[in-house]
């Protein structure tokens, strides 16, 4: 079985704001995890680039992909010159609505300062793989079938028209999705997509539900080598997966009280 390590990053930063504090990396400690990667023989990848070599049966040894969800601004002061110094590519999975000069476009609520169109443009100059994030942040299992179809489609459509280069995965938004979800995923064009789950991404998962491994303020060297090297991850991610598994079954449950309620 082919087993790679996906982290997933928001913010990096020494001074987050109380909504993004529990999940914003320090520079230093994502430079040092960084390090870790660079010096210890792994091989860095895309999001996508990693999906096709699956397809292809040609992952590389020692595979890991750093995604980051959102489309923070301190991903461009802090994160990127970390990424480029070590040539390494990532993936951002970007909300649309969010940015800072969205304009017209602007929907949902930032949890702190955005990258604007330009930033954008200049990361996948970089090598960063740009992803799609929906375009408000909603939790899209929620939704009604139209609605989720233009969250999906806006999304896509913006990244590719503002940012020029093919839009071709996604990460779910709270790492939440559904058949459903996944079924409109596929329609609007995404070949892949990334879920949460805390779990090593291996080649029996399902290509719109991939897992990752999260990276938090909270994630100590050592729980990071553990987590990346694959030792002890359901332990390591006790907590989250439970939550996870708990939550599911409340939304599955929300989800189908609005199908039977009036209006709903």
């Amino acid at each position: 079985m082919i087993r790679v390590p996906i982290l997933m990053y928001h913010s990096v930063t020494d001074r987050p704001n109380e909504a993004t504090r529990p999940l914003a990396v320090r520079p230093g400690d994502f430079a040092e995890q960084v390090a870790y990667l660079a010096d210890g023989g792994y091989t860095p990848m895309t999001f996508a680039d990693l999906v096709a070599a699956l397809n292809h049966n040609q992952v590389p040894q020692k595979a890991v992909v750093i995604t980051f969800d959102d489309g923070y601004a301190d991903f461009h002061s802090h994160a990127l010159p970390v990424l480029e110094r070590r040539r390494m590519p990532a993936t951002i999975f970007v909300t649309s609505g969010w940015l800072a000069d969205a304009g017209k476009d602007a929907a949902g609520r930032p949890l702190d300062d955005m990258l604007t169109w330009g930033q954008a443009r200049e990361a996948a100059a970089s090598g960063i793989e740009i992803g799609g994030h929906s375009h408000s942040h909603p939790q899209l299992d929620q939704l009604a079938d139209a609605e989720l179809r233009q969250e999906l489609r806006r999304n896509k459509g913006l990244l590719e028209d503002k940012v020029g280069t093919p839009v071709v995965t996604m990460a779910y938004p709270y790492g939440y999705s559904s058949a459903r979800v996944r079924r409109e995923v596929r329609k609007a064009g995404y070949f892949a997509a990334c879920a949460v789950s805390n779990a090593i991404a291996a080649d029996r998962h399902d290509v719109l539900a991939v897992p990752r491994l999260t990276v938090a303020r909270r994630t100590s060297m050592d729980r990071f080598r553990r987590a990346v090297e694959g030792r002890g991850v359901p332990l390591i991610y006790l907590r989250e997966r439970t939550l996870t598994k708990g939550y599911a079954i409340v939304r599955r449950a929300r989800y189908a009280m609005r199908q039977v309620s009036p209006g709903g």
